[in-house]
């Protein structure tokens, strides 16, 4: 008998992406090589077979885009602090480890609590219980000095956006000039959620359309850029299997493709 799972209806959505990257590293050419996702995957007693359709590809280019980002943060700041706010089962600090960072994976109790069956803590990796919402984190962070990077991966979308606005603006007070990567979804996204395959799946549904990335300048972040699937960094891009890079072209100029960003922000100066 796997592990037994017991999680909120947004938290579950945390298993999507968590079979998304099992898939991907079973496969001949692997994007992120995710071989604990495999391991994850055949310890939880879940049935991931009901996840089906081109999210689960999707989830798995959008870890890549977000593990970039990370990436040339570290190449800058190799020392610097990594907060993944909203972490579900994700493995980045495994993908992405230095020997030098400090990371903070957050979520919320259900969450945490399956999570602490398969990882420990360390002298540089740490889980914190909690919302992303709360202010609790914020003085653990702070508690080491130097440059942080925040991320949130499919979360706020879950959120209304008065909510969403709120948290921006906390995050922005806290961590002043700091780059803050998350993803958007515009309103056809939202409208048209029921059609995918995976949503059929869970009962949480996407409650923040935007449609602009820069509309959120008015609330504590300025934009630094946007990409899409058939935008990902050029270095990255090349590196993704042909399938990714060919057909992304071809499909790329679509309303659903470009109605999803992975945006990279960063935090108003003090």
């Amino acid at each position: 008998m796997g592990e037994q799972v017991s999680l909120g209806q947004i938290q579950e959505t945390l298993l999507i992406p968590l079979y998304g990257r099992a898939l991907d590293a079973r496969g001949a050419r692997s994007v992120l090589g995710d071989r604990k996702a495999i391991d994850l995957v055949e310890r939880i007693d879940y049935d991931f077979t009901k996840f089906r359709g081109p999210s689960l590809a999707g989830s798995v280019l959008r870890a890549s885009i977000f593990d970039e980002y990370v990436r040339e943060f570290l190449r800058r700041h190799p020392d610097g602090t990594v907060v993944d706010l909203g972490c579900g089962l994700s493995t980045r600090f495994d993908r992405l480890d230095n020997g030098r960072l400090r990371w903070f994976d957050l979520d919320m109790p259900d969450s945490m609590a399956l999570r602490e069956r398969f990882f420990e803590n360390t002298d540089r990796y740490t889980m914190l219980t909690g919302s992303m919402f709360g202010t609790e984190w914020h003085e653990r962070v702070k508690e080491r000095s130097g440059p942080v990077f925040l991320l949130s991966e499919a979360v706020m979308l879950y959120f209304p956006a008065d909510e969403v606005h709120a948290e921006l603006e906390r995050v922005a007070d806290a961590f002043p000039d700091t780059p803050f990567a998350f993803d958007t979804g515009g309103a056809l996204m939202m409208r048209t959620q029921d059609r995918n395959p995976v949503f059929r799946a869970v009962t949480a549904r996407m409650q923040w359309p935007c449609d602009d990335p820069r509309t959120l300048e008015s609330h504590g972040v300025r934009l630094v850029e946007s990409r899409t699937f058939a935008t990902p960094q050029p270095a990255l891009g090349r590196t993704w299997p042909a399938r990714y890079r060919l057909g992304l072209k071809l499909i790329g100029w679509t309303a659903p493709v470009r109605s999803y960003k992975v945006n990279l922000f960063r935090t108003r100066a003090a």
